[in-house]
């Protein structure tokens, strides 16, 4: 069963930068391609960063070269660098496959204060 922890949330102000993790059991991440989701308040979960099985990275535009996902295949474990952080993005941030087909964890919040 696969089970997924994130962690490295906080509150910080706008424009701080936070490092998020997620470490799992029960999958190679390096065989997957995998993503880092948002879910704002009131607000379907989205997917904000996705990165490929061969390393390929993936961002909506509104975190274009400011988010960077990246794995480490040692620890088994997905990050994501958040700079220049945005009120805007406060929320609950989730790893996942990147179809969302793994049990979800219970995310790691963040909030960014203006």
């Amino acid at each position: 069963q696969v089970q997924l922890v994130e962690s490295g949330g906080g509150l910080v102000q706008a424009g701080g930068s936070l490092r998020l993790s997620c470490a799992a059991s029960g999958v190679t991440l390096s065989l997957y391609a995998i993503a880092w989701y948002r879910q704002a308040p009131g607000e379907q979960r989205e997917l904000i960063a996705s990165l490929s099985s061969g390393g390929y990275a993936r961002y909506v535009d509104s975190v274009k070269g400011r988010f960077t996902i990246s794995r480490d295949n040692h620890k088994n474990t997905v990050h994501l660098q958040m700079n220049s952080l945005k009120p805007e993005e406060t929320g609950v941030y989730y790893c996942n496959a990147r179809s969302g087909v793994w049990t979800w964890g219970q995310g790691t919040q963040v909030t960014v204060s203006s």
